[in-house]
């Protein structure tokens, strides 16, 4: 019998950078033009095979809008991973995900996995984020970065599959307390390219 664990994953970013049409698109392979703006926080939980292990994650796509900002903390405390979402062609979204870093660093668990994701990678026509600055930045702060594209389905998998390539495998304590579990901490980083 493989072993669940339990990993809680929170979306952080701009309102509008498709962070619901991520999570959709992961959790029931559906992309809808027409999607409504995310009010505080929505939840959705979707279990994957990792190795010897079942994955189940438990998303909080959590409110872009600045007045909800503040509700944040509620959801990235105790998370395994942030994935900070920036549209590729909005600078600006680019802007605001680094304060969310900033924040994760300043007041979010200690060793929480964190994914740069730049979204809507069909659009790389009128792209203003180069992936080269993306992926400086991500290896700056030791993140997985990848560029995605919910309508498209486009490396929404990898992502999720590369946050759990990073979650420090589980190991029991060798002291005879089989019911200890001890997390080990592991530093590789993930890279993906889209298009």
């Amino acid at each position: 019998m493989m072993a669940i664990r339990e990993l809680k994953v929170c979306l952080l970013g701009d309102t509008g950078v498709g962070k619901s049409s991520i999570v959709c698109r992961f959790v029931q392979d559906h992309f809808d033009h027409n999607i409504n703006v995310t009010v505080g926080a929505a939840f959705m939980t979707k279990t994957v095979p990792y190795g010897n292990e079942l994955h189940k994650f438990l998303i909080w796509d959590t409110a872009g809008q600045e007045r909800f900002h503040s509700l944040a903390p509620m959801y990235y405390r105790g998370s395994a991973a942030a994935v900070i979402v920036y549209d590729i062609t909005k600078q600006d979204s680019f802007h605001i995900l680094k304060k969310w870093v900033k924040e994760l660093k300043e007041r979010g668990p200690e060793n929480i996995v964190m994914a740069i994701v730049g979204n809507k990678c069909d659009l790389s026509d009128i792209r203003e984020v180069p992936m080269k600055d993306a992926k400086e930045y991500a290896e700056s702060i030791g993140a997985i970065v990848v560029e995605t594209s919910a309508k498209n389905a486009i490396n929404i998998e990898e992502l999720f599959q590369a946050i759990s390539q990073q979650i420090p495998p589980l190991e029991t304590h060798e002291n005879g307390n089989s019911g200890t579990i001890k997390l080990r901490k592991q530093t590789a980083q993930a890279t993906r390219r889209c298009c």
